[in-house]
């Protein structure tokens, strides 16, 4: 088994829309969002620490720079937000001011690049959104088009394997990808899981290279070998699981959102028999 203990919620970590885990190594601490209320939300496991942000809008995703700021896509931007300080600058515009479109799903990848997704949000779904590609010095590159809700990126430990999902599209991809240049090829639609199997929200990639993928319908995580095959089905003790990461400490972090009608969704946590591919850094210089 991947996990050798059960998972457990932390507590006062209840979100409405948990997102983003992502662990901060330098810091030893675990970082997340709250989308729709704009949160920014850290916790260092080891001794109980809690630091929260709140920036105006929705927060879809953070990454971590290499200089100790935070990559942040807000609604139609990405910036840079300085925990210390709390000072955010703006840069580059990404999506149109269009209000039924937002940024969702974002990642450091291993060229020092932030990617995002876009998606529709509206309560009629259509294939509107894209995936990102957001150099350091600001540079907006469309790579992907025609999706509903672009979600799930993750790279493999040494960098050529980019995962990617589309929640409503009910689809996840593998794609080869250059560290060095950033480029794509080689798509491959590897699994199409439905409500029942756990649509496929938020991902990571462990060490071994099978792809962790939140189960948003479903209550589970959906672990796939690099193929797509379904190695494994973990329940989750929330109904909504919605990204998974793991933690330089030896566990798993899961986010999850409130369902209708539910309690807030925590972060949970269990220990894992697998590590984690390491955190890329994006490559942000003074703005």
């Amino acid at each position: 088994m991947s996990l050798t203990g059960a998972f457990a919620a932390l507590a006062d970590t209840g979100c409405a829309v948990g997102e983003s885990p992502l662990w901060d190594a330098t810091r030893q601490a675990l970082l997340w969002v709250d989308i729709p209320v704009g949160e920014i939300h850290e916790l260092t496991p080891a001794t109980g620490a809690r630091r929260l942000w709140r920036l105006e809008g929705p927060v879809g995703s953070i990454g971590l720079a290499a200089d100790g700021r935070l990559v942040v896509a807000r609604r139609h931007e990405v910036g840079l937000f300085e925990r210390a300080t709390g000072v955010y600058e703006t840069l580059a515009q990404v999506l149109p001011p269009d209000p039924e479109l937002r940024l969702n799903d974002g990642k450091v990848g291993p060229d020092g690049a932030f990617w995002v997704g876009s998606m529709h949000d509206a309560p009629r779904r259509e294939p509107r959104g894209a995936l990102f590609r957001v150099t350091p010095e600001g540079l907006v590159e469309r790579r992907r088009d025609g999706l509903f809700t672009s979600n799930g990126l993750a790279w493999s430990a040494d960098g050529r394997t980019m995962f990617h999902s589309d929640s409503r599209g009910c689809w996840i991809e593998r794609w080869g990808f250059d560290p060095a240049t950033g480029a794509m090829s080689g798509q491959t639609r590897i699994a199409t899981p439905g409500e029942a199997e756990g649509r496929p929200d938020g991902g990571a990639v462990d060490a071994l290279g099978y792809y962790w993928s939140a189960g948003v319908s479903a209550g589970c995580l959906n672990r796939y070998a690099p193929d797509g095959k379904l190695d494994q089905r973990i329940p989750v003790p929330v109904p909504a699981p919605t990204m998974p990461c793991f933690g330089g400490d030896g566990r798993l972090y899961v986010t999850s959102l409130r369902p209708a009608g539910g309690a807030a969704g925590p972060v949970l946590a269990a220990t894992a028999a697998v590590t984690g591919a390491a955190c890329a850094l994006f490559a942000a210089g003074a703005l």
